[in-house]
């Protein structure tokens, strides 16, 4: 049966968009970068095109009346004002379609939320030193979002106030992007109810440190694991795998590349709400080469086949 030629170039662009769009926009892979002065820059991080999303880790110390402080490890002395050499890079990330995260919080520091009126400090503080495109200590660059990596117990839980002030400065013109990395344990003690707002738009859950949901305790409890929490993130926010990148990254929980891209992502890529998988952090990820290993295999495959025999069916 022939098929009208003006007909066929806007089917083609339909199809391109449905079966193409969901995943070439959102999927990939999310690492940590900030936190080991021999990981090199993060424009050569970016510029291996392994990687989708990348935390600056990490702002270690806000809230409470606090003076904020950016803690880059080896990278820079935000004190000297050393740090604003990565507002280039951080530019040079964004060209590349990579988004490019400040995060909180992290392992050590001092930091919480006192109260919805701190979280409304807090988000403005976020906004014009880091998000507005202002001077800060990153330099004039405007990060794309901001992640919640809370990981210590915080006497007061307003993350969800501090999620929603954030989400406030977006415009129609510009969309702030939040993120989470919450523990695997259901439910995280600090993000919960946080997560359950629906404004965070990708959750990089730590399957590594918590041997009762992470690969230590095999592939089965894993992946029971990762479908409690598919089922649990409110609709439309990405889920990922976060992973150590090294044996030695993490307590527990870290995956061979070859066990990952046979045993557990043909099964979590069938979620609907999949978004790939996030790497603690770039500096074993350099010594690894983990994401070379698995690019290829974090995105559900055969996209390109089923497109391709989809054109051929509009023309024949």
């Amino acid at each position: 049966m022939a098929s009208n030629p003006q007909r066929v170039p806007f089917l083609l662009l339909l199809l391109l968009l449905a079966v193409v769009a969901p995943f070439s926009d959102a999927c990939g892979i999310t690492v940590y970068w900030g936190q080991n002065g021999f990981e090199g820059t993060l424009q050569a991080a970016c510029a291996t095109h392994d990687y989708k999303y990348v935390a600056v880790a990490f702002l270690t110390t806000f809230g409470n009346g606090q003076t904020p402080v950016l803690n880059l490890a080896g990278h820079c002395n935000p004190d000297y004002n050393t740090c604003t050499v990565f507002a280039d890079e951080i530019r040079y990330c964004q060209s590349l379609g990579i988004k490019v995260f400040l995060s909180l919080g992290g392992a050590i520091g001092s930091y919480g939320i006192s109260s919805p009126a701190d979280a409304q400090l807090v988000a403005a503080y976020l906004w014009t030193f880091y998000l507005s495109g202002s001077t800060g200590p990153l330099g004039n660059a405007a990060l794309d979002g901001v992640d919640f990596d809370i990981e210590y117990p915080t006497s007061t839980l307003h993350w969800d106030d501090l999620a929603v002030a954030i989400t406030a400065y977006s415009t129609p013109q510009r969309k702030i992007y939040l993120s989470a990395a919450p523990q695997c344990v259901i439910p995280d003690r600090n993000l919960d109810t946080a997560i359950q707002t629906g404004l965070f738009d990708y959750v990089w859950v730590q399957f590594y440190n918590n041997p009762p949901c992470d690969y230590s305790g095999g592939a089965a409890s894993l992946i029971a694991a990762w479908n409690r929490w598919s089922s649990l993130l409110p609709s439309g926010n990405l889920l990922f795998l976060g992973l150590p990148a090294a044996p030695g990254a993490a307590g527990s929980g870290y995956i061979d590349p070859e066990k990952l891209k046979t045993e557990i992502l043909p099964v979590i890529r069938e979620s609907p709400n999949y978004g790939g998988v996030m790497l603690w952090n770039r500096y074993n990820d350099v010594n690894t080469g983990n994401s070379q290993q698995i690019v290829g295999d974090v995105c559900p495959p055969a996209t390109a086949g089923k497109f391709q025999d989809l054109l051929i069916s509009q023309v024949v």
